[in-house]
């Protein structure tokens, strides 16, 4: 029997996504996650925070860098990775990721607006004013 090496994460941004854009046209996005959780201990709350580096790809990774920012809340479907690399004194370190195969926002709907460059809220409501345009306003059903 094969082993399983799932990860299920919910959890808020710690900044907004990093993109590069490597070899090939493949986008890979990354940014950290946090997630708490709370317990007693001699009978006061404490929070405990673990910090998770998330890493998505090609299209998972543009519509991260489109649609999420620093202190949103996901929910997170992916695997534990593990790689080495030599650092600039040629110390080898390691470093584990979540490689994300999915991920939901969630929250209110407005909290994931695309956020224009000057920080204002760009406007989605075109199918809306088109459905609303094309009310029959005289009360009758349309069947």
């Amino acid at each position: 029997m094969s082993g399983i090496n799932k990860v299920i994460l919910v959890g808020h941004l710690g900044k907004d996504p990093e993109v590069r854009h490597l070899e090939g046209g493949v986008t890979v996005a990354s940014f950290p996650l946090a997630t708490s959780e709370t317990f007693n201990k001699d009978g006061k709350r404490v929070e405990q925070t673990e910090w998770h580096n998330i890493v998505l790809w090609r299209g998972l990774a543009e519509v991260a860098s489109k649609y999420l920012q620093k202190g949103k809340l996901v929910y997170i479907e992916g695997k534990l990775r593990t790689r080495s690399f030599e650092d600039k004194e040629k110390v080898k370190k390691y470093v584990t990721e979540i490689v994300a195969e999915n991920f939901t926002m969630l929250g209110r709907k407005s909290d994931f607006e695309p956020v224009s460059s000057s920080g204002a809220i760009t406007s989605h409501n075109k199918i809306e004013d088109d459905f609303s345009t094309s009310i029959d306003q005289s009360g009758d059903l349309p069947f």
